[in-house]
């Protein structure tokens, strides 16, 4: 079934639901655009996908009829409730009733490696950072609030270039994709749109070595207007500032003006110059 703005209306009030704005429930309603996705997602016929946050299907329905199989992980049990109406009869889509951002992606039945969402806005960043953090994933193509786009495809020196933007440049190349206007959907969203392709990089980094560079990362941005030298010297002491010269970098820079590679740089030098001397004190973990 295609989804107008009158069946999404009908399909909520058959199951005495509605649009939560708290936890920015905004449904497609325009047949053409979820079409446009679907294509601009290049999906193969054997491809089994992810999709975190189906709402009521409309996505779902066009995924599964170009891909093997799709599981759609949905959060709400009233939602879940209408997707399996929306989805009655069809043995190529799983829904799970789980909160996507609990779920390990890497341990899925039938081992889906893409990830194809309409993500719930309130929690892009911290799904598509979990969803990249294990091993399997291959891409996402993903739809976003264009701001949030913008932070994850930031480059250093650009004014919304942070921790986000590090840690997803050491594991995938971002790139934007075609924009969604908003009025294809319902209710109508006071935010811009943006479909944002992720891709994992043959050379990215291993998840351990993530895990070890993370808080060298979050605390280089902790506080922008701070130069390295001060934010670092919060959880690592004079080790921080040792690290730095160690990695060749100015402790006068602020953490913007350094490239992901940089930070891998200063988190191998870090490693080393705490081997030599004693264990930081007070970092996170």
């Amino acid at each position: 079934m295609t989804q107008t703005p009158t069946e999404v209306r009908h399909l909520l009030a058959r199951h005495g639901l509605a649009p939560r704005k708290s936890d920015g429930q905004n449904f497609l309603v325009d047949p053409n655009t979820v079409e446009r996705i679907v294509t601009a997602a290049d999906l193969a016929p054997t491809d089994r996908v992810i999709e975190v946050g189906p709402g009521l299907g409309a996505m779902t329905m066009a995924l599964a009829d170009v891909v093997d199989h799709v599981t759609a992980i949905e959060v709400d049990a009233g939602l879940v409730g209408a997707l399996h109406e929306v989805l009655d009869g069809r043995d190529d889509v799983t829904v799970l009733h789980a909160d996507g951002l609990a779920v390990d992606l890497d341990d899925l039945p039938g081992h889906p490696d893409r990830l194809v969402s309409n993500l719930p806005y309130s929690v892009a960043t911290p799904l598509l950072l979990e969803a990249f953090a294990g091993d399997r994933l291959r891409d996402a193509f993903v739809m976003v609030q264009r701001e949030v786009g913008q932070r994850w495809a930031a480059r250093a020196g650009d004014p919304t270039y942070g921790s986000v933007s590090v840690r997803l440049a050491l594991v995938a190349d971002v790139a934007f994709g075609p924009a969604i206007p908003r009025t294809v959907f319902h209710p109508v969203p006071n935010v811009d749109s943006v479909m944002m392709r992720v891709t994992r990089r043959s050379q990215a980094l291993s998840a351990e070595e993530r895990r070890v560079l993370r808080p060298v990362v979050d605390g280089a941005f902790r506080q922008r207007r701070k130069t390295l030298r001060n934010n670092l010297r919060r959880d690592w002491g004079e080790d921080g500032v040792a690290a730095l010269e160690a990695a060749g970098i100015d402790p006068g820079l602020r953490a913007q003006a350094l490239a992901p590679a940089d930070f891998v740089a200063l988190g191998r030098a870090l490693a080393r110059v705490v081997a030599d001397g004693h264990p930081p004190s007070g970092a996170d973990g």
